[in-house]
């Protein structure tokens, strides 16, 4: 009996994942969902515990008030004791502004939730959030890094109150100091130092770090100082190994302000010019992008968060909680349309809304850390 050739291919072969016996012959074939959606990059907010919050209600700006120090004097027999001579302690003011509403939407026809094999709706809600909370961060680090420029506001002749502080990470100017290990942990001790000296209270004293500032801390040589024996190991290796440096909290975040970008500065060569960290790659549309202005003349903004240049030596933050405060009158929120408003446009609009505002106030708390030159940036 005749045998066909192993090697020759059977000419009728029925291709049942073929569309009209031509083509791709899996077209037909079923495209299983996994019952995953890839969700984009999601960075923790951290600020909005970190600071002084407070809800707006009734007003448009809402007021804090200041005191100064007073002096101890001796009594002379005789004399009426009517308050010091001087009149202290002096008073001061400083108010914080809401900003415009902000918001983030997206529609959602209803014909594409019902022939859709996974939840759309609350993938879109989630991702609305997150923007808003980015926003959130962003604003509050900037205006932290703008108290660090400042002087108080308690400025009376004779009873002027500690500013802010910069301190310098490393000494050149390479930006990749902001990346030595050792210079950072020089800063800290700089940094605690100076607040000390200021008056700062030693409690809820945090610094936010970019993730590579971080990981840095846990890769020095220093690390077996500064990370808590009892969470080695695995903590170590997840990043969550550190726990202070000379008593202050060590959080990571993309959204602080580095080098007038937040959170990244890339670029392979080193020197002054970058920070000798080559880019990982393909990092899509919200990373390293450079930060945008949002002075008091921008769209929206009531408060000074500063232009995006005005950052461009600024590498982390130390703060304790007096340093900012934000008001809210409208918390992050979404919210969803529902009744003759779906009919009629047969979907529905998501909408994320947050009215707030953040500015510094005790500049005494406030620490901006930067690298690349002798000083930091200007104030604001």
């Amino acid at each position: 009996m005749a045998h066909q050739n192993s090697a020759e291919p059977l000419a009728d072969l029925t291709q049942l994942g073929q569309s009209n016996l031509t083509g791709d012959t899996r077209a037909l074939y079923l495209k299983l969902f996994s019952g995953e959606m890839f969700k984009g990059f999601q960075q923790n907010t951290i600020a909005r515990d970190l600071i002084m919050k407070r809800t707006l209600r009734n007003g448009k700006s809402l007021q804090f008030i200041y005191t100064g120090r007073t002096t101890a004097e001796y009594h002379t027999p005789g004399n009426s004791i009517l308050g010091n001579s001087d009149g202290a302690p002096p008073v001061a003011e400083k108010t914080i502004t809401c900003d415009d509403l902000l918001i983030s939407s997206a529609f959602v026809y209803e014909l594409d939730e019902v022939l859709a094999h996974y939840d759309l709706r609350s993938e879109i809600s989630r991702k609305i959030g997150y923007a808003l909370a980015e926003k959130y961060d962003r604003l509050i680090f900037r205006a932290i890094a703008n108290g660090a420029r400042k002087a108080s506001p308690v400025s009376a002749t004779s009873f002027v109150e500690p500013g802010g502080t910069q301190v310098r990470v490393g000494t050149t100017a390479n930006f990749s100091d902001a990346y030595d290990d050792a210079a950072l942990v020089t800063a800290f001790y700089d940094a605690a130092a100076a607040m000390d000296e200021k008056g700062v209270s030693q409690e809820g004293r945090v610094a936010v770090l970019t993730p590579r500032q971080y990981y840095a801390l846990l890769q020095g040589i220093n690390s077996n100082i500064l990370v808590n024996r009892d969470v080695q190991g695995d903590a170590l290796q997840s990043g969550k190994g550190i726990m202070s440096i000379a008593g202050i909290e060590i959080f990571k975040s993309t959204n602080i302000p580095f080098f007038s970008n937040y959170g990244t500065k890339f670029g392979s060569t080193g020197g002054t010019t970058d920070t000798g960290v080559a880019s990982p790659g393909n990092l899509g549309s919200f990373i390293d992008t450079g930060m945008e202005d949002a002075d008091a003349a921008a769209t929206g903004i009531n408060n000074e968060y500063g232009l995006g240049s005005e950052f461009s030596k600024s590498c982390g933050l130390i703060f304790q909680r007096e340093a900012a405060g934000a008001v809210e009158a409208i918390g992050p929120q979404v919210q969803v349309t529902s009744g003759d408003a779906s009919i009629i446009y047969q979907g529905d609009v998501i909408v994320g809304r947050l009215a707030m505002g953040a500015d510094y106030l005790n500049p005494a708390a406030c620490v901006e850390l930067f690298a690349g030159a002798a000083s930091g940036d200007a104030a604001f």
